[in-house]
This record gives C-alpha cells, sequence and structure tokens, in this order.
C-alpha cells in the first residue's frame, strides 16, 4: 500500500552524530525521508556507496543530507530546536514529550552516546522508555512515528480494538478574533 504522510505544521530534520555503521545511517535517512523529513544531516560521519545499499528508495536524491565534520559546523534553522534522543537520568519519556513544531533531532552513534557538547547545545533531552538502548535506526524511527502520531491530524483511537474509527470533520477556518474592544 502506497500512502503519504499527513501534512504537520512546521518541519523537522533528524542526524546522527559519529555514526559507524553505513546500515544504520542508511535506514534513518530513508526513515526520515518517508516521515516526510526536511533535511537530514550528519556528524563526522560521510555518506559513502555502502550507505546506499542499505536505503533502496536512495532517499538522499529527494532529502537533502547534510554533512558536517565537526558538531561545531552544525547550525539548525532560525526558531530550530535541537532534540537530543540520548538516555540520561533527567531525560524527558518519549510519550510525555511535547514535539516543537520546528525541531532538529540528533542521535549518538552506535557506540556511542551524544558528547557533553552535543547535550549542553540541546534545548531538550528525551529519551525512549526501554530496557536498554535500541539501535539507532530504530530509535529515529520511533521518534519519528511519535512526532507523526503527535503532530498529524488522526482519527482518535477506539476504546477498542475494533471500534468504529470516525473521519476526521473537515477543518473550518473562523472569522477574525478581536483581541480588543473597539473604543
Amino acid at each position: 500500500m502506497n500512502s503519504q504522510a499527513p501534512h504537520m505544521r512546521g518541519y523537522f530534520g533528524i542526524g546522527i552524530a559519529s555514526g559507524h555503521k553505513a546500515g544504520n545511517v542508511g535506514n534513518l535517512i530513508r526513515t526520515a525521508h518517508g516521515f516526510g523529513a526536511s533535511f537530514a544531516f550528519l556528524i563526522r560521519h560521510r555518506l559513502s556507496k555502502d550507505t546506499h545499499h542499505f536505503d533502496t528508495a536512495k532517499s538522499d536524491t529527494g532529502l537533502p543530507v547534510f554533512e558536517y565534520e565537526e558538531f561545531a559546523d552544525f547550525s539548525p534553522p532560525k526558531r530550530c530546536k535541537l532534540v537530543g534522543i540520548e538516555i540520561t537520568d533527567d531525560a524527558v519519556d518519549l510519550p510525555s514529550f511535547r514535539h516543537p513544531e520546528q525541531a532538529a533531532y540528533i542521535l549518538g552513534g552506535e557506540r556511542r552516546s551524544l558528547s557533553d557538547e552535543i547535550v549542553e547545545a540541546c534545548d531538550h533531552i528525551i529519551k525512549i522508555p526501554t530496557r536498554f538502548s535500541l539501535n539507532v535506526a530504530t530509535a529515529g524511527a520511533i521518534v519519528l512515528y511519535d512526532r507523526l502520531r503527535v503532530l498529524g491530524r488522526f482519527p482518535e483511537r477506539g476504546v477498542t480494538p475494533n471500534a468504529k474509527i470516525e473521519p476526521l470533520k473537515p477543518h473550518v477556518h473562523g472569522g477574525p478574533i478581536k483581541r480588543k474592544e473597539d473604543d
């Protein structure tokens, strides 16, 4: 089945710092493309021909992928919040996190956590509440799915698994809102 991700306000990108495995990098980029990301980025990693073996959609031809030698070279777009995905004591559990409309999500590589420099630069740190660390591409996919689920416009879930799902009513634009009464 071929479907499109619903329109969401804002934009987002996702990236990885110090990724080692071409398969995970390719998978993350393909997933980002599938979920409608505006961009992807790599820090201390270059796209290689091996990456394309794992990204059969060749997502980098339809999704901008920016490469940076160091984190200091990375600059998210204006008003974009940097969201680190990392297991720390003070990280917000993903189910409780309110995704910013403009966000750049960043994950550490397969064998590394996010550096202190990156954690310090993040506006938010979130974690997926699991028993142990997940594969980096899997973690990215879960966060992007959660963003879509929360910010996408979907009908409410039924109370039971077999409940009929009521379609969304079309959006209706209201009239102008007066903030002050005229004198």
